[in-house]
């Protein structure tokens, strides 16, 4: 996939105040230090989504019309321990209920720090995208952090934990490492279905 353009379209509290355009939508979605909005802005090769030295910027759900056929759908991050426990509950509901009733949600890209133990948070999302049937990509951010070995074994680890069939991709908003790989990834999720069920090319 190759990002021509991309503009805001939405910034709404409920996905059900959301554009109502029939594109499909990949979701990103992870803890709020855990870089989501760098790594849209590293994707988009503009800087776009909202970021910040204190996590738990992204507050809303916010709605990017990529190439005029495809929504990146950058949700609330969770676990910041920072703000009222009432709206952090409040994220969750949002996060499941645009999880469990959108028709048009191709993929939710759950973005995980390696440097970290696996958190539980994590595991929950993952969990409820199983139930919901839903599809899903796990990427490892900020891999530039750490050394090839750390990265390799931190990526065993939550393949092991979060019971996944490969390791996560890794990547990086500053070197630029797995962009390419991820943007790929999504360009076959959401590209139109031939008869025979053939991806189109």
């Amino acid at each position: 996939m190759h990002i021509r353009e991309v503009q805001l379209q939405a910034t709404v509290a409920s996905h059900r105040e959301g554009p109502k355009a029939p594109w499909p939508q990949i979701a990103f979605a992870g803890r709020s230090n855990v870089g989501k909005s760098t790594l849209l802005n590293a994707l988009f090769g503009r800087p776009l989504a909202a970021t910040s030295k204190h996590p738990g910027k992204t507050r809303t759900i916010n709605y990017y019309l990529v190439n005029r056929s495809l929504f990146f759908v950058d949700l609330p991050g969770y676990g910041y321990a920072r703000v009222a426990q009432s709206e952090r509950a409040g994220w969750g509901k949002r996060i499941t209920d645009y999880v469990t009733s959108e028709d048009r949600l191709k993929l939710v890209v759950s973005l995980v720090d390696p440097r970290i133990p696996t958190s539980p948070l994590d595991e929950d999302l993952l969990a409820l995208l199983r139930r919901c049937g839903r599809e899903f990509f796990v990427v490892m951010t900020k891999s530039d952090c750490l050394g090839r070995g750390a990265l390799a074994a931190a990526a065993q680890r939550l393949r092991r934990d979060l019971a996944l069939p490969e390791a996560p991709l890794a990547v990086s908003a500053r070197t630029g490492e797995g962009t390419k790989e991820l943007l790929g990834h999504l360009a076959a999720v959401s590209a139109p279905r031939r008869a025979g069920g053939e991806g189109a090319g």
